[in-house]
């Protein structure tokens, strides 16, 4: 039963989706990005319910990693590449370029079997577009920076560079767990203020989101003895 509802759990994600896109149809955008942020907290938990719980082995019915796939693509994907899209960020072709490029990407991203390390990290950029779009939406960079940004990472989801998981990755995880949860915080207030640019959220999110970037790929440049990595 426990098992279970870790399944019903994950599944809330679809909902949240769901209601992040009819807010971002209406335009609204901070109460899109606060329900992403509500789903970005249910796919944080989740994970380590389904370890403790064991749910391959207590509830095999329903696949997980397929369920949890799904609703992520929704949420880290889809519906962030729509809102930088409607959102003007990026005028003209330059919106089309981006939503094509991140959406193609992604799903070949989510489909590779080695998109995993040995140590539990994410061989290269995970589609975590959620996250960078919202920080787009706080600074609102030049629309040249943001085209880079998207191409760069979009390049990057299949090139061998470690990216961390805030839970599963071992190494650095006193330090990756809180500035994860110290973004999820910088980003709902950032949203909650409407990207208020006086915000102190923004440094915060500013701050975290590089941590968040580049501690794998630090973590390769300095390897600890016996590390085992697909790279």
């Amino acid at each position: 039963m426990r098992a279970l509802l870790v399944h019903l759990f994950t599944a809330t994600g679809a909902v949240f989706a769901m209601l992040a896109m009819l807010a971002a149809i209406d335009l609204k955008w901070e109460l899109m990005f606060l329900w992403l942020v509500v789903a970005f907290a249910v796919d944080g938990i989740d994970g380590p319910l389904a370890r403790k719980y064991d749910v391959q082995q207590n509830a095999p019915e329903f696949d997980g990693v397929l369920l949890d796939l799904i609703i992520d693509y929704l949420t880290y994907v889809f519906i962030p590449a729509f809102a930088l899209f409607k959102s003007g960020l990026l005028p003209g072709w330059t919106g089309w370029v981006a939503i094509i490029v991140i959406t193609f990407a992604s799903a070949m991203y989510f489909a590779d079997t080695r998109m995993k390390t040995k140590d539990n990290s994410f061989s290269g950029f995970p589609g975590c577009w959620n996250m960078l779009v919202l920080v787009l939406f706080a600074l609102e960079p030049n629309f040249w920076v943001i085209l880079a940004l998207v191409v760069v990472l979009a390049v990057a989801m299949f090139l061998p560079l470690k990216f961390v998981h805030p839970v599963r990755t071992e190494r650095w995880r006193w330090l990756t767990l809180p500035m994860a949860l110290a973004w999820t915080f910088f980003a709902g207030w950032a949203a909650w203020v409407h990207f208020d640019p006086q915000s102190w959220a923004h440094w915060g999110l500013v701050v975290t989101s590089v941590y968040l970037l580049f501690a794998g790929i630090a973590q390769q440049v300095f390897p600890r003895k016996g590390d085992l990595d697909r790279v």
